[in-house]
């Protein structure tokens, strides 16, 4: 905990201004239903009301308040930012640390994989592989993770590939330590921070893609994230016409965008201060 206050006290500004916001949206996250008074599933008002007359951000065509819609609907993302994310850096470090250590053919055949995935462009896959799967929380996380293990895997792969050349790990090879005790031991702990930052960083772009996954009608509709509040205030016939979109368009694309921006404004920060050449060079 210690150790976690002293690297948020080498936080600048905007780095404790982002980790501040990430911090409410997660709050906000959690206590979804204690937040608003009226459901995010069910019609509550009148239709396409604007904000007062007690719904603080007003309603969409169905009544439905959307200041209950955008809570409810941050768990959604932070539940598929975070789980892609986690799942994503998890499995391509510990890939990395396998390809980095191995060497030889295993690690040729995973960087041609990588090489391959890194070449294709990212988002119209995502739309096939969605659109194949079908629209549910579970295949959006896994769509996802899929396509953003590569860029953890080859960062974790060169840390690694550097590292076994460290006289501590001939020593431990040297006494018989096995590959395992090597990965758990060392490996793991020491590329970590890279880790840390990996995921900070995916959680953001897996957001946006989830989004974008949803305003093409390809997430899970009984869902309620914010890229699906926004498909449907764009699917509403003449709503660039109306002053509807001044609150059903503008209020859930301000909260992605603003946790989009903390997010890579904090991965950057995080980056900063665990990297001393960084550190020197601000």
């Amino acid at each position: 905990m210690l150790k976690i206050w002293k690297v948020i006290k080498d936080f600048s500004i905007l780095g404790k201004l982002s980790l501040v916001m990430l911090v409410l949206v997660i709050l906000m996250a959690i206590f979804a239903t204690s937040l608003s008074v009226y459901p995010y599933d069910f019609s509550s008002g009148d239709a396409l009301m604007a904000p007062g007359n007690g719904h603080f951000l007003g309603t969409d065509d169905l009544g439905i308040d959307l200041w209950a819609q955008i809570c409810y609907g941050a768990r959604i993302s932070l539940l598929i930012g975070f789980g892609t994310a986690i799942l994503a850096a998890l499995g391509g470090g510990m890939i990395g640390v396998f390809s980095g250590y191995v060497g030889g053919v295993p690690d040729k055949i995973i960087m041609r994989i990588i090489d391959i995935i890194m070449v294709i462009p990212d988002f119209p896959l995502m739309v096939l592989l969605a659109a194949l799967l079908g629209p549910s929380l579970l295949n959006v996380v896994i769509v996802l993770a899929l396509l953003s293990w590569v860029t953890p895997a080859r960062i974790v792969r060169s840390q690694v590939m550097m590292l076994k050349e460290q006289t501590y790990i001939k020593v431990a090879e040297t006494y018989g330590a096995s590959n395992w005790y090597l990965i758990w031991r060392h490996f793991l702990p020491a590329v970590f921070p890279i880790l840390a930052v990996n995921i900070i960083r995916l959680t953001g772009r897996a957001i946006v893609s989830e989004a974008g996954l949803s305003f093409l009608g390809l997430g899970d509709p009984t869902s309620k994230s914010w890229g699906l509040i926004i498909h449907y205030a764009t699917s509403f016939p003449g709503i660039y016409y109306t002053n509807f979109w001044k609150w059903w368009l503008l209020y859930p694309w301000l909260i992605l965008t603003l946790v989009v921006m903390s997010l890579a404004f904090l991965s950057r920060e995080l980056e900063r201060v665990m990297d001393p050449r960084l550190r020197i060079r601000a």
